[in-house]
């Protein structure tokens, strides 16, 4: 629901309707994806803005070790480290995939391509809004052959 609530107040050009059709594709599109009972834990964390709380606590249900957000200053290292949680840029997050396995994030970048047929889209689209949405670093690994 959080990402409903930022979208609507962020873009209220994009009708409510079809926010909630996009929330309800990313649920069925990967399973597991929602975090459940994370409410008790929310009064009892400390970040420096009250209301990034819920996504601190539902990593913690969730057992999650990283938390990806562009919002890095409201997640310090200090009241992250107790719970064994890291934020990470979204481009450091991509970076770290590509060092795991760069097979794998190609062949995401290769489905992206794929499935884009509304105009068609090439690889090298998909690499350039990448880059446009800030993940400079992780498209500069993938187009050099990490």
């Amino acid at each position: 629901m959080a990402f409903v609530v930022v979208y609507d107040a962020n873009r209220p050009d994009i009708p409510s309707q079809k926010l909630d059709n996009l929330r309800r594709l990313m649920n069925l599109a990967v399973r597991d994806c929602l975090v459940e009972n994370y409410e008790p834990l929310i009064e009892g964390l400390k970040l420096p803005d009250p209301g990034d709380r819920h996504v601190l606590a539902a990593a913690i249900r969730a057992n999650a070790q990283v938390i990806v957000t562009s919002n890095l200053k409201d997640f310090p290292a200090e009241d992250m480290d107790p719970w064994g949680i890291e934020a990470k840029s979204p481009d450091d997050f991509v970076l770290d995939q590509i060092g795991l396995d760069s097979r794998i994030v190609w062949a995401c970048v290769q489905q992206i391509a794929d499935s884009r047929n509304n105009p068609p889209e090439t690889v090298d689209d998909v690499l350039d809004a990448l880059e446009a949405a800030g993940l400079v670093e992780a498209v500069a690994a993938l187009r050099t052959g990490y």
